[in-house]
């Protein structure tokens, strides 16, 4: 599986998952497990190198954001509710990029 067929097969489940969260549909800890599932997944490609496409930052650099932030956190800070907003709308949707999106692949 290529990184592009990886992201294209998970941008829209982690979509999902941001969304339910930010309505309160979702626990935090189901969440945790997606990203940790996924990272998982990831490593098993061993893929090195720099996010190829503007899909694939925006997907890391969500997936870091629910890694690095509380839930509390990104409920309660509007800049952060909304980029978490914004990266589930680019991965559903496609169009402009958020602001500020830099996704990073993980290391293997």
């Amino acid at each position: 599986m290529t990184p592009n067929e990886f992201i294209d097969n998970k941008a829209p489940q982690l979509a999902q998952y941001g969304k339910a969260f930010l309505r309160d549909q979702l626990d935090f800890n189901e969440v945790q497990l997606y990203l940790w599932d996924t990272l998982e997944e990831w490593q098993q490609f061993n893929h090195q190198g720099d996010a190829q496409s503007d899909m694939e930052k925006v997907f890391w650099h969500l997936l870091h954001a629910f890694d690095k932030w509380p839930d509390w956190m990104i409920r309660g800070n509007q800049y952060l509710r909304n980029q978490v907003d914004e990266c589930c709308d680019y991965l559903n949707l496609g169009g402009q990029v958020p602001n500020g999106c830099l996704g990073i692949r993980p290391n293997s």
